[in-house]
């Protein structure tokens, strides 16, 4: 174990948060889309629990979208056979409409080594989309401060939901990054990813 340490202690912070991409990974995917379920039934050994997850909805314009699919497919059999028919679709395009929200809601997720956003449609952890822990340079309450990088936006408003931003680096430890997000517990999310919440 000592030595295990020096080694990482040692490492480069790319070859680091490299390291803990695989781990956050392999930690994740030992579980389902719900983890409040457990591990998964396949999962060989059984893997620490995880510090933090949420789900976060699809995305404002994605409900418009399907609400307008739905409204234009309706619209349309009206157009075409009357009242009846509208009648015979709509079981058919509302399944549709919520089936395309359901498989849309993401999942927001922190492990020992590092957060992810998983949706639920692809159902695939990818180490691309990973932030390792050590990356994490701080989580701040509300917008960003002025001086922080361009932040890119993850989820979308939720009630009972307080705003973070999280400020890191990028993969291979280079640039700094910042990303904001809706959370349900802003002190438990920045303790999972090791960090006091800043205001």
């Amino acid at each position: 174990m000592a030595g295990r340490k020096r080694r990482e202690q040692s490492e480069s912070l790319a070859v680091r948060a490299a390291r803990e991409r695989e781990r956050h990974v392999a930690q994740v995917t030992a579980y389902g889309f719900f983890p409040a379920r457990g591990p998964r039934r396949s999962a060989t050994v059984t893997p620490a629990p995880l510090h933090y997850w949420q789900y976060n909805p699809a995305r404002t314009w994605l409900v418009v979208a399907a609400v307008l699919f739905v409204a234009g497919w309706l619209a349309l059999f009206a157009w075409a056979g009357g009242s009846t028919a509208v009648v015979d679709e709509v079981p058919l395009a509302v399944t549709l409409g919520v089936a395309v929200l359901v498989l849309s809601t993401g999942r927001l997720t922190v492990s020992d080594s590092g957060l992810s956003f998983d949706i639920a449609g692809l159902r695939r952890t990818s180490s691309l989309h990973v932030v390792a822990g050590s990356l994490v340079r701080e989580v701040r309450r509300g917008a960003p401060p002025a001086g922080w990088p361009k932040t890119r936006r993850r989820g979308g408003w939720w009630p009972g939901r307080t705003k973070v931003a999280v400020r890191h680096l990028a993969a291979d430890g280079g640039e700094e990054r910042a990303f904001t997000v809706w959370v349900r517990e802003p002190a438990a999310f920045a303790g999972a990813l090791g960090h006091d919440l800043a205001r």
